[in-house]
């Protein structure tokens, strides 16, 4: 297909300057530990008594609250609560208190501020959380929920509500030291609510396209150490596409039993049911999208392209699991987290196969009907002890993860593709027809994947005064197995990280980690000869980051700066094979050099702010059968920056008034793997307004507050996907 319109870059970056003096700025830091008072128990986070949650949950723990938009403490960037600055990665909180004042319906959205990372990647869907963490997709192997994987592959995906979440933390970097297989460019870890107090919550909303919802937050404590919690919410309504629409119901209820101060039992259910009409932004040519086609004519992006004759969504999703640990009278502790989930989905639907000429915009038509089960747990033992003028903080650990991923799968091609041909329609933009006489899809037998892991791991985090070392060594022993075609593979694989900081006085905290990474790949080659078709290497990675931390001691804040070097190997892409629609194949090896800057602070008189920027320089370097060396992947933006402002009348006739602005940048990026197409940087402007009194709460937020037109960004020139437009959400809320 002939582009209407080609843009090249070529601008020059400086990034290894940039490395350079920011590596040059760390090593100036480290003589003035000498300077420095000792700051020895500055992350040593024993068990206290806090506040949390919408209504407050007074609860044991070894993680700090946080407390309006500033995290200090996390397990996840090391299975043990440390605080945020002892931790030598990157890693970024994101509250109950920020979500509460930004209103995100779904988790992508409630990333939009987060430094490192790029959300809904491929614009407005309704059923998908589209993460892109330093480059590198995260949303099917960067997945954690209570530090559990939510490992995920294809259509089999988990599926999480904002509302039921008290954190979302990204962690920056490979991981797998930790948590075995994952992403390398980073995860995400959602920390659901938990029992803990008396909870009385109840809120309700609606947006500009009439979708509405309620949902309420309801626990308490009972006696002998028993509390719960029920959370539930139902929601439905019209989508920003025309004729997409959704109806959705989940409820998560939790108990606690706490018989004495050492022991600590809290299982955790959920059930979520969700039928909708798909919204159809994604999946659009380059001409058409980001420029108009040869014709003159550009997509409309609340066009729907689908058929509500064919459209089909239904999902149930279940998880049980629970979180048991016990202090023993040395204080060394015991841990065992667990979780079995199950997710069965049956779609069927139209979409946009990328092709558009004159006004036409060629379809194909895909269903499938898809179950997964999954089944973690984690067993750890933790605690401390010294070895003369040196503390550790040892954890030990053994955990086991298993995924079965079926699915029978149907694929009709356009009735008018140059090649491949099928019987789906195409339609017209500007005089669509739906209905027709679509059949029930022919599914066809069931394809399996099977994937276990096992895996030990050891972390020593070691104090010298302010000294800190992290030393992270793990072994994995993993299993691939897809059926019918009975192909199996058994790999072991070490992962590792080394970190030492130095914590002065003042909050500075300059830090140096290496850590690596490994990612078993679902996908096979797809060879024709069956002695020759064999699952795909596992993706491997490796991160360089050089980075400070400064938790001011004057005010509540924390800001980070962080240069990295990360490579990954055997990059796993769609194949050029029109026959294999769904195959993967290596592209070989892509470097991303990046600097990154974090803030969030409770600043006096109301304000807070949350501040990020991003720069990314992504190289192919060692070509694979998509790409050259020397080219820079698709969706990867140059720069992304956001900045929120919000401010709370705290005296005065206005009290209980507040606000907030925020402005997000997304940077340029690449349509094509040849670097030939270029999809432009946009600027957004979101904006909320609130009202408390007493015990009521009603708040407008506004996202996209002009009505921005952009292109999130294209997985090819085939395949766009518009960023979401201006959208009201009011809400209203009451505890009591």
């Amino acid at each position: 297909m002939g582009c209407h319109r080609m843009q090249k870059i070529g601008k020059e970056r400086r990034l290894r300057l940039a490395l350079a003096c920011g590596t040059a700025a760390i090593a100036l830091l480290a003589p003035m530990g000498a300077l420095a008072q000792d700051s020895g128990e500055a992350t040593r986070l024993e068990e206290i008594q806090v506040e949390q949650g919408n209504g407050g949950e007074t609860r044991k723990t070894g993680v700090e609250p946080v407390r309006g938009v500033v995290a200090k403490s996390t397990r996840s960037g090391s299975k043990s609560a440390t605080a945020l600055t002892a931790i030598p990665q990157s890693v970024t909180v994101v509250g109950r208190q920020q979500m509460e004042m930004q209103s995100p319906q779904k988790v992508d959205e409630a990333l939009r501020y987060a430094p490192g990372v790029n959300p809904s990647t491929y614009g407005t869907d309704a059923d998908t959380d589209w993460v892109f963490i330093r480059g590198f997709q995260a949303d099917q192997s960067g997945v954690f929920l209570d530090g559990l994987s939510f490992y995920q592959t294809g259509f089999g995906t988990f599926l999480m509500d904002p509302f039921f979440l008290e954190r979302i933390e990204v962690v920056k970097g490979p991981s797998s030291a930790l948590y075995g297989g994952g992403n390398p460019g980073g995860f995400l870890n959602y920390v659901s609510k938990r029992p803990g107090e008396r909870h009385r919550y109840i809120e309700t909303g609606i947006n500009s396209f009439g979708n509405g919802y309620l949902a309420a937050d309801i626990g308490d404590e009972l006696q002998d150490g028993f509390s719960y919690r029920l959370n539930g919410k139902v929601s439905g309504g019209g989508w920003e596409t025309d004729q997409s629409e959704d109806l959705r119901g989940a409820i998560a209820p939790s108990f606690k039993w706490e018989p004495d101060d050492a022991t600590s039992l809290t299982v955790l259910a959920s059930l979520s049911r969700t039928d909708l009409v798909h919204t159809s932004t994604g999946f659009l040519p380059y001409e058409g999208t980001v420029v108009p086609n040869a014709a003159g004519y550009k997509i409309p992006r609340d066009f729907f392209y689908g058929d509500k004759d064919v459209e089909q969504y239904d999902r149930t999703q279940a998880m049980i699991g629970y979180e048991f640990s016990h202090t023993f009278d040395n204080d060394w502790t015991v841990r065992q987290n667990l979780r079995y989930g199950t997710v069965s989905l049956q779609e069927d639907g139209l979409y946009s196969n990328g092709v558009f000429t004159g006004t036409t915009l060629q379809r194909y038509r895909w269903a499938h009907d898809t179950k997964v089960n999954t089944f973690t747990v984690d067993n750890q033992l933790e605690g401390t002890f010294e070895t003369g003028a040196l503390e550790h903080t040892l954890l030990l650990g053994a955990d086991y993860r298993w995924y079965r991923h079926g699915a029978s799968t149907f694929f009709d091609a356009s009735a008018d593709a140059a090649s491949w041909p099928g019987t789906t329609p195409s339609i017209d933009i500007l005089n669509p027809i739906y209905g027709g006489a679509f059949g029930p899809p022919a599914l066809g037998p069931e394809n399996k994947t099977t994937l276990s892991q096992f895996g030990i791991y050891a972390q020593d985090q070691v104090r010298l005064g302010g000294w800190l070392a992290t030393l992270n060594g793990r072994y994995d022993f993993v299993s691939r197995k897809l059926d019918p075609v009975n192909i199996e593979r058994t790999d072991g694989e070490f992962s590792g990280r080394a970190g030492i900081a130095y914590e002065f006085a003042n909050g500075l905290t300059p830090y140096l980690s290496y850590s690596t990474s490994f990612n078993p790949s679902p996908s096979d080659n797809g060879a024709t000869v069956p002695s020759q078709r064999a699952l795909l290497d596992a993706e491997t990675g490796q991160q360089w980051e050089a980075g400070i931390k400064y938790a001011p001691t004057w005010f509540d804040g924390l800001f980070t700066a962080a240069v990295f070097d990360l490579t990954k190997q055997n990059v796993a892409v769609a194949a050029p094979d029109l026959a294999n629609l769904w195959l993967k194949a290596p592209l070989g090896e892509v470097n991303i050099k990046g600097i990154e800057l974090g803030a969030q602070a409770n600043l006096d008189n109301g304000f807070k702010i949350i501040g990020g920027l991003t720069y990314l320089d992504a190289k192919v370097t060692k070509a694979g059968p998509t790409a050259a060396a020397g080219t820079t992947p698709v969706q990867i933006p140059d720069l992304t920056a956001s900045l929120w402002l919000d401010y709370a009348v705290e005296s005065g006739s206005l009290e209980g008034l507040s606000g907030g602005v925020g402005v997000r940048y997304l940077g340029e990026s690449f349509a094509d793997a040849e670097n030939k197409f270029v999809v432009p940087d946009a600027t957004v402007v979101d904006a909320a307004i609130r009202y408390n009194k007493d015990n009521w709460s009603v708040a407008l937020n506004v996202s996209n507050l002009f009505d921005k037109e952009y292109v999130a960004s294209c997985q090819g020139v085939s395949s766009c996907g518009y960023g979401a437009g201006r959208t009201f959400m009011l809400k209203a809320s009451t505890s009591w």
